[in-house]
């Protein structure tokens, strides 16, 4: 028998509907390979006794002919999504020991349609960082290795654990969240798929908030097609989300296809920055040939508001953490740090002072700086204003083409403290922060290796409410790059 962790979700749906394996089986295989790769930390917490629970309903399910469309598939969930029963920090000190009586829409619906879930995904603390190395849980080590170097590098981040453990085939998939670029960033660096649908196709409800205009959940996994089946089950309305979109959800898998003759695809020539890697620069240029290959027409575009995006975004997304995370004041739950005779006010700044890491604090300050009196005007409503002129863009360019196509990061993993800069950490996200201010849905496909033997993605961003464009042609340019390296 094959290895089962190294099989797709698509193959392990087929084998599990033929009897070729059981759920057990398939979740003891991952849990074994979770105990073999601990050194990685992608896990924040370990559920094996629920994941054994859920595989006997599968297979009981299976053999009923009951089974949900994901029955006895093993997933992880990332940290950010409330798990009813069990623990979930979002990797932050102020929620530790919380366990939320309740489940996230998002990870409900995948368990009631039958998913494993192995356990909880580690992360940049509260999904604010591009390495995932802000985690109070310690940071996460990706699978991969330059050649001829045994640095540890970055998964990527936010959703580095999710990165990681769908790569070194510890889950068959994961959920993570994307706010400017933390599925697709974490995707590129370490050779896996993954989509950011448009704002609202998933509900926020459950998930722990970062920036509320900006967040949105979305499947990883090894393939494109696996991505369509996560997401046609992660989507739908939500009426306990305001900003739920009431609209059906595509056959986003059934409706697959490579064939991409008539469509025409865009490239942003705002995106050649100076400093590009080279070889993403080049398999950029391939890319652009693979679409072709697929029956594409490709043109030039222009998206001339994108050189704010990156300070627009570092205004917006700070000003809304600063207000959701006010929250956390050791009053209700999560974490308490008390000083003997203190009044409540010393209360919360102890609490909030041991709760949080840098890099959240870091955000909260600069968020609260922008909308206090005096400069809210000068800077909250200014970016706005900005992210009103990139959305434009995009409406104008799609008006001429029906994808983009770019790189997903400037380069590819690096090692940790490489960016120890703030300002530098925050450019990794040059390329995927516009389309998540605009929300529009977007992709990272594995494409190709850079000159040291490390992945590289490609970005495809989609008009708003067409994720079937943007994975029927991840399918083309999967095919074409027919990329197999692994860690």
């Amino acid at each position: 028998m094959t290895n089962l962790t190294d099989q797709t979700i698509t193959q392990m749906r087929a084998g599990l509907a033929a009897r070729d394996f059981s759920a057990r089986e398939l979740a003891d295989a991952h849990l074994a390979a979770m105990d073999a790769a601990r050194h990685l930390n992608a896990f924040t917490v370990e559920t094996p006794a629920i994941a054994h629970a859920a595989a006997a309903a599968a297979d009981q399910a299976l053999a009923d002919g009951t089974a949900g469309p994901l029955a006895g598939i093993p997933l992880g969930i990332k940290d950010l999504f409330c798990t009813k029963g069990v623990q979930t920090t979002a990797a932050s000190r102020i929620l530790k020991g919380f366990i939320p009586p309740y489940e996230s829409t998002v990870s409900g619906k995948l368990l009631d349609a039958g998913a494993v879930m192995l356990g909880k995904l580690n992360l940049d603390e509260f999904a604010m960082g591009s390495s995932n190395e802000t985690s109070a849980a310690g940071r996460v080590i990706s699978p991969w290795k330059a050649s001829g170097s045994d640095a540890e590098l970055v998964p990527g981040g936010s959703s580095g654990g999710s990165a990681a453990a769908v790569a070194a085939r510890l889950v068959a998939g994961a959920t993570g969240t994307d706010t400017g670029g933390s599925i697709r960033q974490p995707a590129a660096f370490t050779g896996i798929t993954g989509i950011k649908p448009t704002y609202g196709r998933c509900s926020r409800w459950g998930i722990i908030a970062f920036a509320s205009s900006l967040d949105q959940a979305g499947p990883m996994a090894r393939s494109v097609e696996d991505c369509a089946l996560l997401l046609e089950t992660m989507c739908g309305h939500d009426p306990k989300d305001t900003t739920s979109l009431d609209l059906p959800v595509p056959a986003f898998a059934a409706d697959l296809s490579p064939d991409l003759r008539g469509r025409t695809i865009g490239i942003p020539r705002d995106y050649r920055i100076d400093g590009l890697d080279d070889s993403i620069a080049r398999l950029w240029d391939q890319g652009l040939e693979w679409l072709k290959d697929a029956g594409a027409t490709v043109i030039d575009v222009d998206l001339p508001h994108t050189r704010y995006a990156l300070p627009a975004y570092y205004i917006i997304a700070p000003a809304e953490a600063s207000s959701n995370l006010a929250r956390y004041d050791g009053v209700r739950y999560g974490l308490r740090v008390a000083p003997e005779g203190g009044s409540l006010n010393d209360l919360y700044e102890a609490t909030r002072a041991a709760g949080f890491g840098r890099e959240v604090k870091r955000r909260i300050m600069i968020g609260t700086y922008v909308l206090s009196a005096g400069y809210y005007d000068a800077y909250y409503t200014q970016a706005q204003k900005v992210r009103t002129l990139i959305a434009r863009d995009f409406t104008q360019a799609f008006e001429r083409c029906d994808l983009l196509l770019t790189p997903t990061a400037p380069s590819a993993a690096f090692a940790f403290g490489a960016k120890a800069d703030p300002l530098a950490m925050y450019l990794n996200d040059v390329f995927t922060v516009p389309s998540s201010l605009a929300g529009l849905p977007a992709m990272s496909v594995p494409a190709g290796l850079s000159a040291d033997g490390l992945p590289l993605g490609l970005q495809l961003i989609g008009r708003p409410l067409d994720e079937q464009t943007v994975l029927n042609a991840g399918l083309a340019l999967e095919r074409a790059a027919g990329f197999t390296a692994r860690p």
